[in-house]
C-alpha cells in the first residue's frame, strides 16, 4: 500500500519562501503532484510532474514562483515556493497517480499561511 507524508508548511510573510516535501512509500508511479484548497474554495491543482518523462505543469497563478521537483531515488517530491502571496494561503496536498489516469493516493495535507 502506498503512503505519502507531507511536511514543510508553516507561516510566512508575503514575499517569503517555503519548501514543501512529500515522502512516498512504494514503487515508481505515473505522476506526482501538489494540490491546494483555500478556505471556502474548491481544491485546485498547483503543479504536477511525470515520473516517466519529468515533464512538469503549473497553474497559471504560480508560474514563475513555484518549482516542482522530484528525487526519484528517494521517491520524494518537493515544491519550492518563492514570492509567496496571501492568496497562496491554503492546505497543500501531495498526491500520486499510481497506475491510472487519476490521482488516487493523497497525503494528509500541510497548512501554508502567508501573512500580508
Amino acid at each position: 500500500q502506498v503512503h505519502v507524508v507531507e511536511s514543510g508548511g508553516g507561516l510566512v510573510q508575503s514575499g517569503g519562501s517555503l519548501r514543501l516535501s512529500c515522502a512516498a512509500s512504494g514503487r515508481t508511479f505515473v505522476a506526482m503532484g501538489w494540490f491546494r484548497r483555500a478556505p471556502g474554495k474548491a481544491r485546485e491543482v498547483v503543479s504536477t510532474i511525470s515520473c516517466n518523462t519529468g515533464r512538469t505543469s503549473y497553474a497559471d497563478s504560480v508560474k514563475g514562483r513555484f518549482t516542482i521537483s522530484r528525487d526519484s531515488a528517494e521517491n520524494t517530491l518537493y515544491l519550492q515556493m518563492n514570492s509567496l502571496k496571501p492568496e497562496d494561503t491554503a492546505v497543500y496536498y501531495c498526491a500520486i497517480r499510481t497506475t491510472g489516469s487519476t490521482y488516487d493516493v493523497w497525503g494528509q495535507g500541510t497548512q501554508v499561511t502567508v501573512s500580508s
